[in-house]
């Protein structure tokens, strides 16, 4: 037998072979997978053509018609199998995916402000309707502006690294909001009427402190400012903000930048004034610090102290809102736990 009819009978076998092949493909890797088996520069086909040169010049056409034939079969063959699966790979991942239109939609979160800034907004709105301006400053410092100016003595023990955070260039983080009053100050002349709210930084950690905090600081300054408006504008403020029936009490006390000084205690909302470890089992938490600004702090700003009075009050945001949502370790604040924050919204 002609060697070219030889190699017909190859190609005849190698085309049903391949016909099966394709239609037991179950994946299109494996579908290509058959085109290089067959069709590659190393498949079948061309081991077949290896010996197309040893034929004659009549055989060559025909083996060649016959390779071209299986070729255009063997590439259709592939091509409609791959459109099956590849409907098929669409319908499972419909059948995957599939939506029931008649469940009940997903239901997203809003979300909702921080205790911190919902504390932080309402007390700068309170103060706003009673005619205070916001101020911000740096949270940089200079010891100037965050100690010397403010009566604080180089040998007080607020300005100790175990309580200050100092910065190589001999600046620091401030301690409090007050420096802003100091800035204020040096660039306004009175009447004054502020509120001031911000971070603050001391090195101090416990279920009521943290390193990083918050603070509202306010200042008035004018003629005849006395300490009966400033004990008025607090009560109404605590009024406003925790209601009529909490005990409140005004303690003196000692600022180097006030005088006279007072603290101002609220009620434990945890124990309800019983006491625990969040009040210290006194009963109280001390959330205000207030008094009439010092006349040396009105000469380092350039005012005559005989001829303008002020008061002047800073108040914690975190010990606030502990107080109002009921919190015994500020520290929950800053865990970012969205059951936690959540159910305080």
């Amino acid at each position: 037998m002609p060697k070219g009819f030889t190699m017909r009978n190859q190609l005849a076998q190698l085309a049903e072979q391949a016909k099966q092949d394709v239609l037991g493909a179950d994946t299109l890797m494996a579908l290509d997978q058959i085109r290089i088996k067959y069709l590659g520069k190393k498949g079948q086909l061309t081991d077949i053509l290896k010996d197309i040169a040893q034929l004659s010049g009549d055989e060559k056409p025909l083996v060649g018609q016959w390779a071209n034939t299986f070729k255009d079969t063997l590439h259709h063959d592939i091509e409609s199998r791959k459109q099956v699966l590849k409907h098929q790979v669409l319908a499972d991942q419909i059948a995957r995916e599939a939506v029931d239109v008649t469940l009940p939609g997903i239901r997203r979160s809003k979300g909702a402000a921080h205790p911190i800034s919902q504390v932080m907004d309402t007390v700068c709105g309170f103060f706003t309707r009673l005619g205070f301006d916001i101020a911000e400053g740096p949270d940089i410092e200079t010891e100037y502006h965050n100690f010397e100016a403010l009566n604080i003595p180089a040998h007080h023990p607020s300005r100790d690294m175990h309580d200050t955070f100092y910065l190589a260039n001999g600046e620091l983080l401030r301690t409090h909001t007050s420096p802003v009053q100091i800035r204020t100050m040096q660039t306004q002349r009175p009447p004054i009427k502020i509120v001031v709210p911000g971070n603050v930084y001391r090195c101090d950690t416990d279920i009521t402190h943290s390193p990083m905090f918050h603070q509202i600081e306010g200042l008035v300054v004018d003629t005849d400012i006395t300490f009966a408006q400033l004990k008025g504008t607090l009560h109404a403020f605590l009024h406003f903000f925790f209601g009529p029936d909490r005990p409140v009490r005004f303690r003196p006390s000692y600022f180097p930048f006030t005088e006279p000084s007072t603290e101002v205690d609220v009620a434990c909302g945890q124990c309800g004034g019983r006491g625990c470890a969040s009040c210290k089992h006194t009963g109280w938490l001390e959330i205000l610090g207030a008094g009439m600004v010092h006349r040396h702090v009105f000469e380092a700003v350039g005012y005559d102290p005989d001829a303008v009075t002020g008061f002047a009050f800073g108040m914690g945001v975190e010990r606030l809102a502990m107080l109002k949502f009921g919190i015994s370790d500020i520290r929950w604040l800053y865990d970012n736990d969205q059951r936690f924050l959540g159910g305080l919204s």
